[in-house]
């Protein structure tokens, strides 16, 4: 068990799905958590049931976000958002709201909030990436790019914050049962013109050695690891939960 007593903690995307389960998690363990969601009432309604404090933010005006200053012993960058589609068909804009969010964000919330942790003289970072920071798949342009550049980021981060004893670090799941995952499900059966079980079983999980959806709780166990004082040597890595899928 990770005793995260008098630590504070933010989770971004923790309206719902990986964020929320992380936000109940860190709580759980002693850390008085902020849950940042676009979603003000999603955001409120997880706040509520563990103590904690909503933000409701929008990370895609990242402007607001140069000027902040962040007091938080632990930083999890989770918000996402998906876009299935081949590049050619892939909308410009909507390629640069997904670096925005998946990268710029992220990199603007370390920013604010690593004077802090410099000054404690500990620090968590991290940063919710995926398999596809690791490995590329077709129709997935934007969030592969994004993710491959958060795993860069993350490393730097670690290099720069460990003679400050903060680490940083990348989770890597696989396919996450939420829903994110479950519109990823809808939006490949349209492009491989399949059912939906077929999307499950032939493309999400047709290269996973253990063939079912990872649950969000079983990510937010390996965060509240890594936030702990026990992973103080566990830093500029990448932490792979994908059922095998990374392994064939």
């Amino acid at each position: 068990m990770a005793d995260l007593t008098g630590r504070t903690a933010l989770v971004t995307g923790a309206g719902g799905g990986i964020g929320a389960a992380c936000a109940r998690a860190l709580a759980a363990q002693g850390a008085k958590v902020t849950v940042a969601d676009l979603d003000g009432d999603r955001a409120r309604d997880v706040a509520a049931s563990i103590g904690g404090e909503p933000w409701e933010v929008d990370l895609l005006d990242v402007t607001p976000l140069e000027s902040l200053d962040l007091s938080v012993d632990i930083l999890v960058n989770n918000a996402g958002i998906q876009t299935v589609s081949p590049i050619e068909q892939f909308p410009p804009e909507r390629f640069r709201a997904m670096i925005r969010l998946m990268l710029e964000a992220p990199f603007l919330l370390v920013r604010a909030a690593l004077p802090h942790m410099y000054a404690q003289r500990f620090g968590r970072v991290i940063n919710i990436s995926s398999v596809h920071g690791l490995r590329a798949s077709p129709f997935k342009v934007a969030y592969v790019a994004a993710k491959h550049a958060l795993e860069g980021m993350s490393k730097v981060v670690a290099a720069e914050g460990g003679p400050h004893n903060v680490t940083s670090n990348c989770v890597n799941p696989g396919y996450v049962r939420t829903p994110l995952v479950e519109g990823q499900i809808a939006d490949q059966a349209a492009v491989h013109k399949i059912s939906a079980d077929e999307v499950l079983q032939t493309v999400l999980l047709e290269r996973s050695a253990i063939k079912r959806l990872i649950e969000p709780d079983d990510i937010a166990e390996l965060v509240t690891w890594l936030a702990s004082d026990a992973a103080g040597m566990a830093t500029g890595s990448s932490w792979v939960m994908d059922g095998g899928w990374s392994a064939q």
